[in-house]
C-alpha cells in the first residue's frame, strides 16, 4: 500500500534537500527565508515519520547519516522538480514580479550592481530584489539563485550564460606616489617600485601581473611590501601612496577621475578574462531573469 504524501512531509523533505546540501540548519534556513528552528523542527518531524535518523548532530557540525546519505539524492531530485514547476508557473506570467535572487562578488556587488539596482526597481516595481555578495563560490542550484555575476571561465556546464563585458586589467599609482620615486615605462621597471598586491581568498595565492609586451603577454609576481584579500582595498591602499598596483579598470575608474590615481604603462595593459551572468536552465525564459539580464547588458555596457 502506498502511504499518501502529506504537506507537511513534503515541507520536511524540502528542509532535508537543503540543509544536507548546504550543511548546516541556518545556511538551509537562509535559503528558505525561514527560521534555523522551523528548519530542525520540520527534520525532526520527518525523521520521526520516517522511522530513521537522517543527521548526526553535535553543537559544530551537521552530517548526514548513511541512512540520510541514501535519501538526499532523491530528496534532491524531488526538490528540482518542485523548483521547476514554481519556475515554468512564473515564466507564463506576463509581466516580472517577485523575488529575484542575485549573487555577485563583492566589488561587482559594491561598484556596479547596487547603484544600478533603483533604475532596475523603477522600470519593474513588482519585483523584490535579494542581492547576495561574497567573494567564495555559489551553488547557485543548492542555493535558489535566479542569476549570478561572475569573472572568469565558467565551471559548471549546465548553466545558461551570457558575456557582459571584458576585464580589463592595469597598473596604477596616485600623484603623490609618482612625483616621489618616478613613473615606471617598462613592466620590468616595477622591480625598482613598491609593489601593493591582490591575494585570492578561494586559493590563497598571490596575482600574477599580466603584461602585453611585442604581441605576447608576460607574466610577473612583483615582491609587495604590502598584500590584500580584497581588491576595493588594493585600490585604497594605492591613493594613499602605498605604491604601485594591478586593479580591474572598472574598480580604478572613479579614483582615476577624481585624480587620486594615474593609469600606468597602458599600452601593455591586457583583459584577462570576462564577466558574465550565469544562471540555471530552469530559469531560462522566466520574465524575471530575462528582465535584469537585459538591464545588465545595459549597465556593463556603460561602465
Amino acid at each position: 500500500m502506498t502511504e499518501q504524501l502529506s504537506l507537511e512531509r513534503l515541507t520536511g523533505i524540502v528542509a532535508f534537500a537543503k540543509a544536507g546540501s548546504l550543511g548546516s540548519f541556518s545556511a538551509a534556513a537562509r535559503a528558505l527565508s525561514v527560521s534555523p528552528s522551523a528548519v530542525s523542527k520540520t527534520i525532526q518531524r520527518l525523521e520521526q515519520q520516517l522511522g530513521l535518523r537522517l543527521f548526526t548532530r553535535t553543537t559544530r557540525s551537521l552530517a548526514l547519516t548513511p541512512e540520510g546519505r541514501d535519501l538526499h539524492d532523491k530528496a534532491l531530485r524531488l526538490l528540482q522538480a518542485v523548483e521547476d514547476v514554481v519556475q515554468s508557473a512564473a515564466a507564463a506570467q506576463s509581466e516580472p514580479s517577485g523575488t529575484l535572487k542575485i549573487a555577485a562578488s563583492l566589488p561587482i556587488g559594491t561598484r556596479l550592481l547596487a547603484p544600478a539596482l533603483p533604475e532596475f526597481r523603477r522600470r519593474h516595481p513588482k519585483i523584490a530584489i535579494d542581492l547576495r555578495l561574497s567573494d567564495h563560490f555559489i551553488n547557485l542550484v543548492e542555493e535558489g539563485i535566479d542569476v549570478a555575476i561572475r569573472i572568469g571561465p565558467l565551471a559548471d556546464s549546465r548553466l545558461v550564460a551570457r558575456t557582459l563585458a571584458p576585464v580589463r586589467l592595469q597598473a596604477y599609482a596616485s600623484p603623490a606616489y609618482l612625483q616621489a620615486r618616478g613613473t615606471p615605462l617598462r613592466p620590468e621597471d616595477l622591480s625598482q617600485h613598491d609593489c601593493v598586491n591582490f591575494r585570492y581568498q578561494t586559493s590563497g595565492q598571490v596575482m600574477r601581473w599580466s603584461f602585453r609586451v611585442g604581441g605576447r603577454t608576460v607574466e610577473l609576481t612583483p615582491e609587495a611590501g604590502i598584500v590584500v584579500d580584497v581588491s576595493d582595498a588594493v585600490v585604497e591602499v594605492l591613493t594613499a601612496g602605498g605604491g604601485i598596483g594591478m586593479a580591474a579598470s572598472w574598480i580604478a575608474a572613479p579614483h582615476v577621475r577624481r585624480g587620486s590615481l594615474v593609469p600606468l604603462l597602458t599600452e601593455h595593459a591586457v583583459e584577462s578574462s570576462v564577466i558574465t551572468a550565469v544562471w540555471p536552465e530552469s530559469r531560462r525564459g522566466h520574465p524575471n531573469v530575462k528582465a535584469f539580464v537585459a538591464f545588465l547588458e545595459e549597465v556593463f555596457g556603460r561602465s
